[in-house]
């Protein structure tokens, strides 16, 4: 794994083989959380034809959808992989600032 774009403070994009994986950081007033998914290859499509502001604009429907509460209707409610790739995500994230500070 390895990471390949960031927009610091909110998201990161990392490569797995083939897969492509969004970490958002999300903040709603006193709640905190990152919430990870891979992406789906309409997902991918959009991110190969537009690039980071797709990604932007991906974060941002994740961010709002708020796909933790319990009530929420968010379309990525279910697609959270984050405890899956922790461990990876972190180590990714320290060699890439290793190479990149």
């Amino acid at each position: 794994m390895k990471v390949i774009d960031h927009a610091p403070q909110w998201w990161f994009l990392f490569a797995d083989n083939d897969d492509l994986i969004l970490d958002v950081n999300c903040n709603h007033s006193f709640i905190g959380y990152t919430f990870t998914i891979c992406l789906d290859d309409a997902e991918r499509k959009m991110y190969r034809a537009q690039g980071r502001d797709y990604i932007d604009t991906l974060a941002r429907a994740i961010h709002d959808s708020v796909p933790i509460l319990e009530k929420s209707n968010s379309i990525y409610k279910g697609r959270h992989i984050g405890n899956e790739f922790q461990d990876e995500a972190l180590v990714a994230i320290q060699e890439w600032r290793a190479l990149n500070t």
